[in-house]
């Protein structure tokens, strides 16, 4: 019964090590190449002047999240409001 205990603590010990192992893993995957960093904010993907832009470190856009923003049919110059 103690060899059957401390198995299935082994096994969960197992399996939280390998959660966060992948998570780790998942974080640092390389980002598109549209990825660039703007003092005071931070990174942002993809095309900044657009309107539709997401100002997101991770999502591109709301019409085309997956992008790329070179020659999207939905790219509308963006409007400064005074």
């Amino acid at each position: 019964m103690r060899k059957q205990r401390w198995r299935r603590r082994l096994q969960i010990r197992r399996r939280a090590t390998r959660f966060t192992v992948d998570r780790i893993r998942e974080n640092t995957i390389s980002f598109p190449s549209d990825r660039y960093y703007l003092e005071g904010v931070g990174y942002l993907v993809g095309d900044i002047s657009c309107q539709y832009n997401a100002r997101s470190g991770y999502l591109r856009c709301a019409v085309n999240p997956e992008g790329p923003c070179e020659n999207c049919r939905f790219y509308e110059a963006h409007q400064e409001v005074a």
